[in-house]
């Protein structure tokens, strides 16, 4: 075999470039890419090209996600999640039918601004580049489509949502805009993604599971065909 795909369940702490670092070391190769940043705080699926599978790395970015994510309602951070820098809050208290109601606006072709601290590059530079030396630079909206959103748990101030989305969402900003839509701040405190494209996180391996493997390579899925 020369090559074929790894379903990674990415653990918390790595950025996607720490895995495929990783995964060259495992695999014993220098060629392997992945199909979709996930951030650091985040988990689940993490579709990682590897050898002469690394061609369709472009085809597999351009799938539907799914992701599971946690709110913390009446906090805001600058980075859109909790490991940034509170910046605002709210004493607003909202209820479940509240909150589901509001979903219904942010489903379909919406236009998402992307958020300061992201990968996106503007004038050839990253924004979380601009974002830590306190600069903000202007954004234009990009189109999205949200194919559902649905709430799966609620405990103000917590909630559990399910997003199945386009590339190019990002959840964080999702959270802050719905939020906003009702008069209130919300944040990010998780994100798990459970699904991109055909892949689910049922599919998945652990780092444990390919050093514990006989032979890593073994455990490669075969490029989907088109």
């Amino acid at each position: 075999m020369d090559g074929g795909i790894l379903i990674m369940d990415k653990p918390e702490g790595f950025t996607s470039f720490d895995v495929v670092a990783k995964l060259r070391g495992i695999m014993h190769i220098r060629k392997i890419g992945h199909t979709g940043t996930l951030d650091p705080m985040a988990t689940g699926v993490l579709v990682v090209c590897v050898g002469s599978a690394t061609k369709a790395v472009s085809r597999l970015t351009a799938e539907d996600k799914v992701y599971e994510a946690g709110v913390r309602f009446g906090e805001k951070y600058d980075t859109g999640d909790i490991t940034g820098k509170l910046i605002q809050t709210s004493d607003k208290v909202i209820t479940s039918d509240e909150y589901e109601k509001a979903f219904a606006q942010f489903t379909g072709d919406i236009l998402q601004i992307p958020p300061m601290y992201s990968a996106k590059k503007v004038n050839g530079r990253k924004l979380y580049e601009y974002a830590r030396e306190g600069i903000e630079v202007e954004r234009e909206p990009e189109q999205i489509h949200i194919f559902s959103i649905e709430l799966r748990k609620f405990d103000y101030p917590h909630a559990q949502i399910r997003i199945h989305c386009s590339k190019g969402t990002y959840i964080r900003t999702l959270i802050e805009d719905i939020a906003e839509s009702i008069g209130t701040v919300a944040t990010m405190e998780s994100l798990r993604r459970t699904r991109n494209g055909q892949f689910s996180i049922e599919d998945a391996v652990t780092f444990e599971d390919l050093e514990a493997a006989d032979d890593p390579w073994t455990l490669l899925r075969p490029v989907p065909e088109l």
